[in-house]
């Protein structure tokens, strides 16, 4: 099933069961869902065709963003925001159960399709200001903290490698990045000065997404934005930085932003804090999954010229220090 979980009759019987004792919804089939990243995603039918989205966590720094995040989501659409699945609550009126030892969180099944292009910038954009009107604080979500925090682990992992027992994936990996040293080390420290430029400002902070592109689903002639695991109070460009890199998406961005009366421009050494803080959290995603799973050719193929980052981060290579300097004041 999706994340590379076999689970048997035995554990699928004891989810229906639980979810059954937990929501009195009593599940006729529930098979793996291919949505999310993180922890098992299921598909749940009732005998009457009634069908559920069911996330189970097992992921321990992963859980409470995910527990976290439920909040949000219910204000959000309780807001009458209308294109985010919405919670299920349990019986009790909770957000979410424990199942085994794993977040347990049900919602509304949205059928659809994952489509991202450029023609759906623009809904995707508008969705986005209706969610960043209804920014409030007080929810138990993270804060940005402008750091070079991604790359600090990614090196401390690379080290810790270097004492693991030789094997020829090991070996592999660690020829990748010995490899692109020179690289990683000009990357890591643009992060570096990109965090200390934009500590010096800490205002126009909103909820955001985090990926809204690679949520972003079409179905029955309606669009959503899916995956609210790891909303956050940060700048707009966490949501705008992957397309930031392209003219034409950063005035979209903007003129949606006029649009909906949201005082705010995206910053260009914001834009560019993000693209090397998701170069080195990307990368250190996929060294996390190769920890645990031996897998090397996300790896691999992360250093390739194709690789969408790349863009991204020639992007903010040209992003000029004495430009960004003049822009922060």
């Amino acid at each position: 099933m999706y994340n590379n979980v076999h689970r048997d009759s035995e554990y699928i019987n004891s989810l229906k069961a639980f979810i059954h004792k937990k929501y009195q919804i009593n599940a006729f089939t529930i098979t793996p869902a291919k949505r999310g990243y993180y922890g098992e995603t299921w598909k749940l039918e009732t005998a009457n065709n009634e069908f559920y989205f069911v996330k189970v966590d097992y992921f321990l720094r992963h859980q409470k963003l995910f527990q976290d995040s439920l909040p949000v989501i219910d204000y959000l659409c309780n807001s009458g925001i209308d294109f985010i699945p919405k919670v299920v609550k349990t019986c009790n009126d909770e957000l979410y159960a424990i199942f085994n030892s794993a977040v347990l969180g049900v919602f509304e099944w949205i059928d659809g399709e994952n489509v991202e292009t450029d023609e759906t910038k623009t809904p995707e954009y508008q969705m986005l200001c209706k969610i960043y009107q209804l920014t409030k604080q007080g929810f138990d979500i993270p804060t940005v903290e402008f750091s070079d925090a991604a790359a600090t682990r990614f090196y401390e992992k690379w080290e810790q490698l270097k004492g693991v027992s030789a094997s020829v994936a090991t070996g592999t990996i660690i020829s990748i990045f010995e490899k692109h040293r020179e690289k990683l080390s000009h990357r890591a420290l643009r992060l570096l000065h990109f965090a200390s430029l934009c500590q010096k400002n800490k205002d126009d902070f909103y909820l955001t997404h985090g990926d809204a592109g690679g949520n972003f689903f079409v179905g029955n002639g309606r669009y959503y934005i899916v995956d609210w695991d790891e909303v956050m109070y940060a700048p707009l460009e966490r949501d705008a930085w992957v397309m930031g890199c392209r003219d034409w998406a950063r005035k979209l961005f903007n003129k949606t932003l006029r649009e909906n009366n949201i005082q705010y421009e995206l910053r260009l050494e914001r834009l560019a804090f993000y693209c090397y803080h998701m170069y080195f959290h990307y990368l250190g995603e996929f060294f996390e999954d190769f920890t645990l799973h031996g897998r090397t050719e996300s790896i691999e193929a992360y250093f390739s010229e194709g690789y969408f980052m790349e863009e991204r981060i020639q992007f903010a290579d040209k992003v000029s220090i004495e430009v960004t300097r003049e822009i922060s004041g």
